[in-house]
């Protein structure tokens, strides 16, 4: 199993079109073969900070999400939304 770890913080003034962005991905990405978690989250502190928890089955199912097209279509259309992107390729000890 992979869990990914991704931390996004939105552009000042982008956080509503950023988080919308954000939940139109979580139910196309949970339906899709080798997903076992998939859940978003906000920071209760500041609201223009945003983190995906995601469990996959193998580095196959990874990879099979991120050429997903409605992965590639959400990277797209936050290109300008995001002001930085920290992703973490977990192991569970």
């Amino acid at each position: 199993m992979i869990t990914l770890n991704a931390i996004l913080k939105a552009r000042a003034g982008k956080e509503e079109a950023l988080y919308q962005k954000l939940t139109n991905v979580i139910e196309p990405s949970r339906r899709e073969n080798g997903c076992v978690a998939y859940t978003l989250h906000r920071s209760l502190d500041d609201n223009s900070v945003f983190v995906f928890y995601e469990t996959w089955k193998d580095n196959e199912a990874l990879q099979a999400h991120i050429a997903s097209p409605h992965f590639q279509a959400y990277r797209d259309a936050t290109q300008d939304l995001v002001e930085s992107r920290e992703v973490y390729k977990l192991k569970k000890v």
